[in-house]
């Protein structure tokens, strides 16, 4: 490694010497790295370390160094993360992929061990398990059992990958959420320790600071403590894996400065939905947001890490807070060694990266302000977790909302279909629910099961319902899933699992559950009810995601809260309600009890979790996550470091993406003729709707490919844990089934034309037949196209479907990077066009002269490649426009060439070996 700057030195720390590469010696050289973005040091610190001449160059540190606000830069930069952490939905998926690779780099004469992570890798298995039983107390042995029985061989083939690859560790299930405990267990803040204490090294140990990527887009959340790290796609995390590092432009860095303190009443749920509305609004797509002023000071790690997790929804890279005593506060609380905190405060220190309130402020290139104290209780939705609603707008925003809500059927009669009220028997009691009946309520996801606070206030808020006697409404399905069993540990501790779990709030699991769209069925009553009065009912949950299919294939409204609100919105039975004036039902003897009656306050929220979590609870959990049940460490697990795969198998399948790969790399055709739209969207596309993580309709086309393959409906799981058979994936791409595809304005859900034809059939088959007469396809959008969770099926499937193109007026960045990943061309069209300026149906055929694409490229031009096309309409006349190559960097570049990133990576590594001999 070269060291250009002279930063290579040494620091004692606890009586070793550790190397580190100073910051500091970039002021010998005339720049002021104390005045950049405390995210932008973390990258300057990586390049440093990693400059060999080549993949890091001089230049590139001078470029960051040189940082300054409000310049564009064209420079790429690298940037390779101490590890990569992963879920199982995204996780099997991902050692799929490394299986095949090892078979591909076999059949094309290379070495099948060098597949093989060179980063640490840990996999945490939360997003599986399913709420089929709720409002018990066998809920969670139930579900824990259906879970193994449908996911079982899922589960064998990670402990086959966990034995078969080094430096990949898997968390078994039931152990809590990827980003629960990436914050409460796995992150390091700064690299260079194990878990004894003791230096990872012998010598003069290297230490850094703690970086990542993950395979899901709220890997942000440990931005809160201090750590860098973002989402990816699975095929980008596996080139990292491999040693491959992530490229990308210096990112414009925007500065979020919070003064004051949250008033009492308001949680870290209320700020978060606010910031993310206040972002979104702003527009930070691809951008970093780092949060400054007097007020991070006033919040804990846990509020920290819940605004960082919603990162994704804002549309930021990420979203960090600065290392500072608070961070060293929540790192000796959770468990952390004294040597582990001891590291991170004087190597922080050391390199400037420590924040307090001496520290200078830093620049950036735009600047927000909110004051803390302007907050106020709130939810989002229907739709989207942008869409922020005052809670005492509740009822008003989901009556303007409902027309909209209403399915298309519906629509026709619209205003009957308002007025609609079903009748039917819970539990033997009749019962009548309209529009906006809540039938999920759910405290879930590690968004906020990771603060203590409002997981507290829940349970206070549960107690005192009860004290005065409420109870849930009967058609409201209860869950509670926490992403950590420090959770059950303090509620026990406290006593307030007794009364949640007297409301209904049971355990049903430690995952992702409702949040992912594993809410399971609704009883059979009230989905009844629903379908025969096309009923738009609604679903409360403290998730982050609440696009429309996610959470239940039945629910057409879905909000995202706090869970003391969810908690509220079960008592109350329905969302239309103000929660300031509309009691939520009557005490004993008659009285109407408000929210404010039974809201706990602040005090009392901190007394109880001071008295009820303590430091043992976060250590016995770090002993115990990995030993597993009784179920896991009984499952069957082959052998061998080539995969055997099974032909009979419906979860675990070769996957095809490299077969015909050559060593040699394929050229790009200067033209690409007579291309089809599959199909034609509006704005915020989600990667929900191109590929679905939730349940499989027995009709569709991954249905009925199951039930041939001897399934019954009853074991199809949801696609999420089929992502491991492409056979499953590609016939459930955009088969969300509340998408609208405009070539077939009636229709809702995964439906097209098979042009020039005005037949109605699916998106899939359509796919099909269009691969039969060799011709290829394209995508038209709006904005926002792929927004949502980093899921490389959304790019996996339309490659499977033969997707060459698609064109959009912006796109999310994860799903961007994922479409070059897979050799997908994503094209933006041009300021001022769109679908509906050009006067495009979706009908015409389309011609692109992709000759730019064919000439070799430097820094300079990267990301400003046009391309022309021309659409012919049936009639003979023809629309000419260009569009703008969203293909960033050179590196991407020489990703799309090869046919995507997998098949670099595997080129480059058969030519190392080829090389060697």
């Amino acid at each position: 490694m070269k060291n250009s700057f002279d930063a290579r030195s040494t620091l004692r720390i606890g009586g070793v010497d550790y190397e580190i590469f100073q910051l500091a010696a970039l002021e010998n050289k005339g720049y002021e790295p104390s005045r950049l973005p405390y995210s932008l040091r973390i990258l300057l610190e990586n390049l440093l370390r990693r400059e060999d001449g080549s993949i890091v160059r001089a230049q590139d540190i001078e470029a960051l160094a040189g940082w300054r606000p409000g310049t564009d830069s064209s420079r790429e930069i690298t940037f390779l993360p101490s590890r990569i952490l992963m879920q199982d939905f995204t996780g099997v998926p991902a050692v799929v992929d490394l299986a095949a690779m090892r078979d591909a780099m076999a059949d094309l004469g290379g070495d099948p061990q060098k597949i093989n992570p060179v980063q640490p890798v840990e996999l945490v298995i939360d997003h599986s398990i399913q709420v089929d039983a709720f409002a018990s107390s066998d809920a969670y042995a139930i579900n824990q059992k259906f879970d193994y029985q449908r996911n079982g061989e899922r589960y064998a083939f990670l402990k086959w990958g966990q034995q078969a690859f080094g430096n990949f560790k898997v968390s078994p299930p039931n152990a809590g959420i990827c980003h629960q405990v990436n914050l409460e267990l796995l992150a390091r803040v700064v690299f260079g320790l194990k878990e004894d204490g003791t230096p990872q090294n012998d010598g003069n140990p290297q230490i850094y600071p703690d970086t990542l990527v993950g395979t899901d887009s709220h890997t942000p959340m440990v931005n809160g403590l201090g750590v860098l790290g973002w989402g990816v796609g699975g095929i980008e995390a596996e080139a990292a894996m491999l040693g491959q590092p992530v490229t990308m432009l210096i990112p414009k860095v925007v500065g979020f400065r919070l003064t004051g303190r949250l008033r009492p009443g308001v949680t870290a749920t209320d700020l978060v939905l606010t910031v993310t509305e206040k972002l979104r609004r702003h527009g930070v797509v691809g951008k970093f947001v780092e949060f400054f002023g007097p007020g991070i000071a006033r919040l804990t790690v846990a509020d920290r890490a819940t605004i960082g997790n919603m990162s994704p929804e804002y549309g930021a890279t990420c979203a960090i807070f600065p290392v500072d005593d608070k961070t060293l506060e929540y790192l000796r609380f959770t468990g952390r060694s004294a040597e582990r905190v001891e590291l991170v405060e004087q190597y922080m220190r050391a390199q400037g990266l420590f924040h307090d309130a001496q520290s200078p402020e830093p620049l950036f290139d735009e600047t927000l302000e909110l004051d803390l104290s302007t907050v106020a209780p709130s939810l989002a939705g229907p739709r989207r977790p942008q869409d922020h609603i005052a809670m005492t707008e509740a009822a008003e925003a989901f009556r303007r909302d409902l027309p909209g809500l209403l399915p298309p059927a519906a629509k026709q009669s619209e205003n009957e279909s308002i007025r609609a009220v079903a009748t039917c028997r819970i539990n033997g009691e009749e019962v009548s629910i309209g529009h906006g009946a809540v039938v999920i309520a759910a405290i879930t996801s590690c968004t906020n099961t990771s603060n203590p606070a409002v997981m507290t206030a829940a349970g206070l808020l549960a107690r005192n319902a009860v004290a005065k006697g409420l109870r849930c409404k009967p058609w409201v399905k209860t869950s509670l899933a926490p992403g950590s069993r420090v959770v059950t540990d303090y509620y026990r501790k406290s006593g307030l699992d007794e009364p949640l779990e007297k409301l209904g709030f049971h355990v049903v699991g430690y995952g992702c559950t409702t949040c992912i769209g594993n809410s399971g069925p609704l009883p059979e009553p009230v989905s009844r009810a629903i379908r025969e009065k096309d009923l738009v009912a609604a679903s409360v949950l403290s998730g982050n995601r609440n696009f429309e299919g996610r959470i239940n294939p039945e629910v057409r409204a879905n909000y995202l809260m706090s869970p003391p609100l969810v908690v509220a919105f079960a008592l109350a039975g329905r969302i239309d309600i103000n929660l300031e004036k509309e009691p939520l039902g009557e005490d004993d003897q008659g009285n109407p009890v408000y929210l404010r009656d039974i809201w706990p306050s602040d005090e009392e929220i901190t007394q109880v979790v001071a008295a009820s979590i303590d430091t043992e609870m976060y250590r016995r959990n770090a002993r115990e996550i990995y030993l597993g049940d009784e179920a896991w460490n009984s499952l069957s697990v082959p052998s061998g470091n080539r995969f055997a795969w099974q032909p009979d198998s419906t979860y675990i399948r070769q996957p095809t993406f490299f077969q015909g790969m050559t060593r040699a790399v394929p050229e790009i055709k200067p033209r690409l003729e007579n291309a089809r739209a599959l199909a034609v969207f509006g704005d915020s596309i989600t990667t929900d709707h191109i590929s679905p993580a939730g349940s499989i309709r027995d009709d569709s086309p991954a249905g009925i490919y199951l039930k041939n393959h001897g399934v019954t409906p009853s074991d199809f799981n949801s696609y999420g844990s089929r992502r491991g058979n492409h056979e499953v994936m590609v016939r459930g791409t955009f088969a969300n089934v509340r998408i609208r595809n405009r070539l077939v304005p009636e229709v809702e859900g995964g439906y097209t034309r098979h042009l020039p034809g005005d037949e109605v059939v699916s998106i899939y088959d359509a796919a099909i037949d269009y691969q039969r007469e060799a011709t290829p396809l394209l995508i038209l959008a709006g904005k926002e196209y792929g927004s949502g969770s980093s899921r490389d099926w959304a790019a996996k499937g339309p490659f499977l479907q033969g997707i060459k193109v698609v064109i959009a007026e912006s796109f999310e960045r994860i799903h961007r990077s994922n479409l070059i990943g897979m050799g997908i061309l994503p094209l933006e069209f041009m300021p001022g066009d769109s679908i509906a300026s050009l006067n495009l149906t979706g009908e015409e055929r389309f011609d692109f002269d992709l000759s730019p694409l064919c000439a070799s490229t430097g820094e300079a031009e990267a990301g400003r490649r046009e391309v022309k096309v021309c659409a012919t309409r049936q009639v003979g006349d023809q629309v000419h426009f260009s569009a703008k190559v969203r293909i960033d960097t050179p590196l991407e570049m020489e990703y799309y060439r090869h046919g995507g990133i997998l098949h670099y990576v595997l080129r480059q590594l058969c030519s190392e070996g080829r090389s060697e001999s």
